[in-house]
């Protein structure tokens, strides 16, 4: 089995959500398996010590988890229009694997939560997107001829997909983005597979 990493850094749970609604789509696609890992919180104390293993959920990223794996899927709540601190923190201490080029040519998708419809979601998106070009990864959004697209009074964007959380993360995940999700990570598994098969 090929694995697709889906990391991601979730506050109260929506880009959680929606993390494991990516993981599902990679998983419809035969051979291929995703790697749920999640980010610890940044402290306003520098290099302040977080338990290695969190208290529930999937394990934290490692530098590993990146090198292993044959595509990412990287999902942030908004901050800003920005990605969450604790994503770029880690995104960040990448470094080694730029020297490498570990990434070059692997195939990468992101996908974000905001609490509003106008805040910030496809500036959230690109933002995600710049280190990953540095990367020389292979970005993939979503196609309009995924039709929730058209549809969606939500979040959905063809740069990746979104989620509007409101303003106070109750809203439930929209059968629109619940399918925008799946579908990204259905793309992103299908092309990690044929560029693997190519490669062979």
């Amino acid at each position: 089995m090929m694995e697709v990493l889906v990391l991601y850094y979730s506050r109260h749970g929506a880009t959680a959500a929606m993390a494991r609604l990516v993981a599902r789509g990679v998983e419809e696609v035969p051979g291929m398996q995703a790697r749920l890992r999640t980010i610890s919180e940044v402290s306003t104390v520098t290099e302040a010590v977080a338990d290695a293993i969190p208290g529930e959920g999937p394990p934290y990223a490692s530098i590993e988890d990146l090198r292993e794996c044959v595509g990412l899927a990287l999902g942030s709540p908004t901050r800003f229009g920005n990605m969450a601190a604790p994503l770029k923190y880690f995104i960040d201490t990448t470094s080694p694997l730029w020297l490498s080029g570990a990434l070059i040519d692997k195939p990468a998708t992101v996908f974000t939560s905001t609490s509003s419809i106008h805040g910030g979601q496809e500036t959230t998106l690109v933002s995600m997107m710049l280190p990953l070009l540095h990367h020389g990864m292979v970005l993939l959004g979503l196609p309009y001829s995924e039709a929730e697209l058209f549809t969606t009074t939500g979040g959905g964007t063809p740069y990746g997909s979104s989620h509007v959380a409101g303003m106070d993360n109750r809203n439930p995940i929209s059968d629109s983005e619940r399918k925008l999700c799946i579908a990204q990570g259905r793309r992103l598994a299908e092309l990690a597979w044929r560029m693997n098969q190519e490669r062979k």
